[in-house]
């Protein structure tokens, strides 16, 4: 949404070059086969459930013309409103984080801290997505035990590891593993949705792992595991949340920052997962009219 309807053209060109995109014309022909075939929700063919909102809160005394609306409403689906930045900026902030909480089941709350917003924000663009799947292989409660599960501080502790002997997907590589979980697809044929884990195989090997996943290209495509009989995985619930801002320090856009959080819970029966992003924009518009 922003590289489409940014006036500001350092940060549309950044925007465009980090998704590897060459125009506005080009990501936006991207973004209508994502939504239309893999943001669709499975729940009624027996696939996993998703759902995807878009918002837009734009400062009222803006002059906004139509084409850039129906652009929000229509291609994007994205509610524009209309909003009292210069007076009310801290009741929009609220009514922001209102947003996120209802579209996250309550689950992801205060994504935009307080004092964020001011009277100098001109828009705020936020993204949230929704995802429930069951495995295609669901893991049998009778069989998940406590095991030791190692933490990045050098500590163990004991968690619930849930097992399976039925044919999975894993392979081992050149220091570490990728075990791949499958969802269930229901009558779904366009698709298959997966959640994928890598394991370095030392204890502290996380983060060389995740620099070497990062640096090379095409490293998820060409590390694809196999079937094997017996293996065993925690059952976990993490939440996490981080200005994103730092994305942008190399371009010296201070009118612009970015919040981003994330929620994942897995368990016998599937995975449930939700992410939010919002975009702050202080002055990328100026007060001309957009088109």
């Amino acid at each position: 949404m922003v590289a489409a309807t940014s006036t500001e053209e350092t940060l549309r060109s950044f925007i465009l070059s980090f998704l590897k995109s060459s125009s506005t014309d080009e990501l936006n022909a991207v973004f209508r086969e994502i939504a239309s075939i893999v943001l669709i929700d499975g729940s009624k063919r027996g696939g996993p459930k998703i759902g995807v909102v878009n918002g837009v809160w734009m400062e009222q005394s803006l002059s906004v013309n139509s084409s850039l609306k129906d652009l929000f409403e229509n291609f994007f689906k994205a509610p524009f409103a209309q909003v009292d930045f210069r007076f009310k900026a801290e009741e929009v902030c609220k009514e922001v984080n209102s947003w996120a909480s209802n579209h996250t089941n309550g689950l992801i709350k205060n994504i935009i801290p307080s004092g964020s917003v001011t009277s100098y924000t001109d828009c705020i663009y936020g993204n949230a997505l929704y995802f429930k799947g069951t495995w295609q292989n669901k893991f049998s409660d009778s069989l998940t035990s406590n095991k030791e599960f190692h933490l990045l501080n050098s500590t163990s502790v004991s968690v619930p590891f849930m097992r399976s002997f039925g044919k999975q997907y894993i392979r081992a590589y050149d220091g570490f593993k990728v075990l791949k979980l499958p969802f269930r697809q229901g009558d779904d044929t366009k698709r298959q949705f997966s959640m994928y884990f890598y394991l370095p195989d030392k204890k502290d090997g996380l983060a060389d792992l995740v620099k070497e996943m990062a640096s090379t290209s095409g490293f998820l495509d060409s590390h694809i595991p196999s079937q094997v009989d017996e293996f065993r995985i925690p059952k976990f619930k993490i939440e996490f949340g981080f200005e994103a801002s730092r994305a942008f320090s190399e371009l010296e856009l201070d009118s612009v920052s970015m919040y981003h959080k994330a929620w994942l819970e897995i368990d016998e029966d599937g995975a449930k997962a939700m992410t939010i992003s919002f975009l702050n924009s202080k002055g990328i518009y100026g007060t001309s009219t957009l088109s």
